[in-house]
């Protein structure tokens, strides 16, 4: 991750669409998990922990990211415990959480198999694995590259990595595909002018456009437990132990 970024993750992740409507979807997919109201749950990769305000509401969520920055610049986020740790081998006994979220780290590793036998090794027998990933080598771009992306997955790439890490699937699926039309338009204009694009897609406060686009990406999120979508910018899953 370039060292700029989590100052600017800090910044808009209580606001900003993107990460706004997926903690929306991440509340969706752990309330399809039915976890015991003690249940402990291991936030991976947490960034500067938006993510706990949703973990939280469903046990005691522990954070864990590779950067000591992430959390100073986030105090305040609501967990138990903070680790400071690498995904490919996490410093946690076998069978320790009831869930794990990984949302948008898989595509930062190197070895992203390694990582989910890691989150099953610590899982406990019947717990389960939120993952999300970005989608479509086609739609990389500046951010992939400022976030030290090694790659982005198709459903049938991803769904490989985790059964060869003795996960079974469910709830595989597509997210953001309104969206997904308008994403590649970006990402298309930013191979023209990163300038441009990057005033399109990175901005400092809320404006009438993350209002819009929130609403058009929150339209999917009664959908996403239901039925998979067919494209869009990320994959989730829910990976059971």
């Amino acid at each position: 991750m370039d060292p700029c970024f989590h100052p600017l993750q800090r910044n808009i992740e209580d606001w900003h669409f993107w990460y706004h409507v997926r903690r929306e979807i991440l509340d969706a997919l752990l309330k399809e998990l039915h976890l015991p109201p003690d249940a402990r749950l291991l936030d991976i990769g947490c960034g500067t922990g938006g993510s706990s305000l949703v973990l939280s509401k469903h046990g005691q969520a522990v954070g864990l990211d590779a950067s000591l920055r992430s959390f100073q610049l986030s105090p305040d986020r609501p967990y138990t415990h903070r680790v400071v740790s690498s995904a490919e081998q996490l410093p946690f006994a076998d069978a320790s959480f009831d869930a794990v979220a990984a949302l948008d780290v898989l595509e930062h590793l190197d070895h992203d198999q390694q990582a989910a036998e890691e989150i099953r090794r610590i899982l406990k027998p019947g717990g389960a694995a939120v993952i999300f990933v970005p989608a479509f080598q086609i739609l990389w771009g500046q951010n992939d590259v400022m976030s030290h992306h090694r790659r982005r997955y198709t459903k049938a790439s991803l769904q490989k990595v985790l059964t060869a890490a003795g996960f079974r699937l469910s709830h595989l699926t597509y997210f953001n595909m309104l969206l997904f039309l308008p994403t590649l338009g970006v990402r298309l204009l930013e191979r023209l002018s990163k300038k441009v694009a990057g005033q399109i897609e990175y901005q400092s406060e809320p404006t009438r456009l993350n209002s819009l686009l929130t609403q058009v990406f929150r339209w999917e999120v009664p959908l996403l437990t239901r039925l998979p979508l067919p494209i869009g910018t990320s994959v989730a899953c829910i990976a059971h132990r």
